[in-house]
């Protein structure tokens, strides 16, 4: 009967071993909950975006008008400019996936390092495992002679199997980690090829867009009556523009707030930049021989500058205008509207009430691709020397 007794009681401690094994064996694995990362450009990028869809929703919209000097010009100058926005796209993404590639290739190296250490130790527990059988640490608890001493055995082999179990469980995931760091560095050495390529095709469609409009207008200086052809075409753009403020609902309809006359001579400049055509008849420069009559001026400056506006006023017009480019339209109210064309980008929506100082675009090139700010002031609906009125 004690023979039994003592039988049943080892078959019953054996089986309650294996089960406490098999519940160190099955426990769940730690999960990395970690959030990703939200891109920071994300607004930047929008308006990248934003940008190129206009400027390709213009150059389509060209494709469908009449041939004519003049839009054949934009359509270059959109070509060029079009390509520039992509370039700069792409050397965003070069420089936001050098960062991704550094950061990937510092955490496989550390990952590598961590298993390289991990990995003996971890090795060497398994293999002590297995050589100690299936019961593992629960046989402390078979040389113990009496309770006390049975929970201090309990105590040291439940602490041993759950350090042995994380153990394996964090060398396990750090094995998992380093396989998906290395296919993201993989991944990110892929991205960073392909963007480079795409970085040098980019670069040289802008070396033949620029070309393409060097050769046009050199073919303009060189035919007089191609020159005077687009004379004809700048004169009647500019007609277009008068009819355009004479039409606008906006015009002179601005709430006034504080009225320009009395800024006379106090105005802030629209931009940082040298006047190179004044107000009046004026050459036109590289196309001898032909003159227009400016109802404004032009700056030259660095392309992108900023654009500001002149008074507080309101935006009736922002958009392309033929003969102007990009073209915004500040209406200051009881007439007096302020003109800026020429723009690379717009940074207003009609509509908009504005300050002065507000910015209103950045600067781009002008009909024959110098990089030109034209500038405008009309008071009481006439067109004013804008130099007599902005301060010196």
């Amino acid at each position: 009967m004690t023979t039994r007794s003592t039988r049943g009681t080892k078959k019953n401690t054996r089986n309650l071993i294996l089960f406490l094994c098999a519940l160190g064996v099955l426990s769940a694995p730690r999960i990395d909950s970690r959030p990703s990362a939200l891109t920071q450009d994300q607004a930047s990028s929008k308006r990248v975006a934003d940008r190129l869809r206009a400027l390709r929703d213009e150059a389509e919209e060209l494709t469908g008008r009449e041939k004519t000097i003049l839009n054949e010009l934009r359509t270059l100058e959109l070509e060029r400019q079009i390509t520039t926005e992509e370039i700069a796209g792409i050397e965003k993404d070069l420089k936001t996936t050098e960062g991704q590639l550094a950061a990937a290739a510092a955490r496989t190296a550390s990952l590598r390092q961590s298993a390289d250490t991990a990995g003996p130790d971890v090795e060497a527990r398994l293999v002590r495992l297995y050589k100690m059988g299936r019961a593992g640490y629960w046989r402390l608890l078979l040389d113990v002679g009496d309770l006390q001493s049975m929970g201090r055995a309990y105590r040291t082999a439940a602490a041993l199997t759950q350090l042995d179990r994380t153990r394996v469980e964090d060398h396990a995931q750090t094995l998992e980690a380093l396989v998906r760091a290395e296919v993201e560095l993989a991944t990110r050495s892929r991205e960073l090829g392909e963007l480079r390529s795409k970085a040098a095709a980019a670069r040289l469609a802008l070396d033949r867009a620029v070309g393409s409009r060097a050769a046009y207008m050199k073919s303009l200086v060189s035919q007089r009556d191609l020159a005077a052809q687009l004379a004809s075409e700048l004169d009647a753009a500019h007609l277009r523009l008068q009819a355009a403020l004479a039409q606008s609902p906006a015009g002179g309809s601005a709430a006034v707030t504080v009225p320009i006359k009395p800024f006379r001579g106090e105005l802030s400049r629209p931009a940082d930049g040298i006047v190179i055509t004044r107000f009046g008849r004026q050459q036109a420069g590289r196309l001898a021989g032909i003159e227009f009559v400016r109802n404004g001026v032009e700056l030259s400056l660095p392309e992108g500058s900023p654009v500001t506006a002149v008074h507080d006023g309101v935006i009736s017009q922002a958009g392309p205008f033929a003969g102007y480019g990009s073209l915004v339209i500040v209406d200051h109210g009881d007439g007096a509207v302020s003109l800026y064309g020429h723009l690379a980008a717009t940074s207003v929506n009609k509509g908009d009430r504005v300050s002065a100082g507000s910015r209103v675009g950045s600067s781009g090139r002008n009909t024959v691709g110098n990089p030109t700010l034209y500038f405008e002031l009309r008071v009481d609906g006439k067109p004013v020397d804008p130099l007599q009125w902005l301060r010196k």
